[in-house]
């Protein structure tokens, strides 16, 4: 059985910070959490979940490089490179503090980019050119969207038509809405269903930090689905692995 993800990216990691002429191993990093305008400005739209306050943006510095994180339960840290390499990853508040960090610690290294969250208006044109990307490259195909993103949920709508979308999240508030013509299915227990409807699967970063990701991964490999991550939470994990990424409008 292959191991978690986050798991086999600790590991690179740690040969990383090991292996790299870093200021000083034992460097003590900062995490905190953003407030929404922080995070993300002032976007027109005002339904993404951080607006909602249903998510929070968690910021992680290292040696002056600073990255962003989603999480549902974030929490503040302060301690060494090393705390942090062994953190127990055992609860989204932890995968939060490890993902932020190690953005962070591959920004500085210049491994990475794109590690803070588009501001504004952006996050609204990202979606609409991740639709358009998908439709020039996968046409007529149907496209899984896991977690809502309500700007990219009505940008596929519009671009593939709502039949040709699925989307699951996570939220129970969402659960058996109908966003944009497209019913939303529970994430708990619909994953299988959506991979299998699917012919590419867009999923968010924060999948990574809430669990879901293996069990997800687990599907699209198994059913030999075309997937794409999006956002800035994926940057480092994407990198180390070598998974498919998309953040258009990601921040240096």
């Amino acid at each position: 059985m292959e191991r978690p993800i986050l798991e086999q990216a600790r590991e690179r990691f740690e040969q990383l910070v090991t292996k790299s002429s870093l200021p000083d191993p034992e460097i003590r990093v900062l995490v905190k959490t953003l407030t929404p305008e922080e995070a993300i400005g002032r976007p027109g739209r005002r339904d993404f979940p951080i607006t909602l306050g249903q998510e929070r943006v968690i910021e992680a510095e290292f040696a002056g490089a600073k990255a962003h994180a989603f999480t549902d339960s974030p929490k503040e840290f302060v301690g060494q490179l090393g705390d942090v390499v062994n953190l127990p990853l055992d609860s989204n508040s932890n995968r939060a503090i490890f993902v932020g960090v190690l953005n962070a610690v591959l920004r500085y290294l210049g491994i990475i980019e794109k590690t803070l969250h588009c501001r504004d208006e952006e996050p609204e044109q990202c979606a609409n050119e991740i639709a358009a990307f998908l439709k020039c490259k996968y046409h007529n195909a149907t496209v899984g969207l896991v977690g809502l993103n309500p700007a990219i949920a009505e940008s596929l709508a519009k671009g593939f038509g709502a039949s040709k979308v699925k989307i699951t999240d996570l939220n129970p508030d969402n659960m058996g809405k109908s966003k944009h013509g497209v019913e939303i299915w529970d994430g708990t227990t619909r994953t299988e269903h959506l991979v299998e409807a699917s012919d590419v699967v867009l999923l968010t970063g924060t999948t990574l930090v809430n669990g879901t990701f293996d069990a997800l991964w687990g599907e699209i490999r198994r059913q030999g689905k075309e997937y794409l991550i999006y956002g800035v939470t994926a940057a480092g994990i994407c990198m180390l692995i070598g998974l498919n990424r998309i953040c258009l409008y990601g921040r240096a």
